[in-house]
């Protein structure tokens, strides 16, 4: 699972995907505190997002605002 959630962080913060709060949250990690500790700092709030999702039951808007329950 780490390594999953390792390498989606790269996919985000490497190749050129849609922006996104994450995103910019972790761009201004990394020039805070470099690429590496940014794409670990992202991994690990995918991780909480996910787990967040799981336990409410609820869908990922990338717009951070909760969606309604299906």
């Amino acid at each position: 699972m780490r390594v999953a959630l390792y390498e989606a962080a790269n996919v985000m913060l490497t190749r050129s995907v849609k922006g996104s709060a994450l995103k910019s949250w972790a761009l201004a990690v990394a020039k805070r505190a470099g690429m590496r500790k940014a794409k670990v700092a992202l991994a690990r709030k995918l991780a909480v997002v996910l787990h967040q999702m799981m336990r409410s039951a609820e869908r990922f808007l990338p717009t951070g605002r909760p969606a309604a329950v299906v």
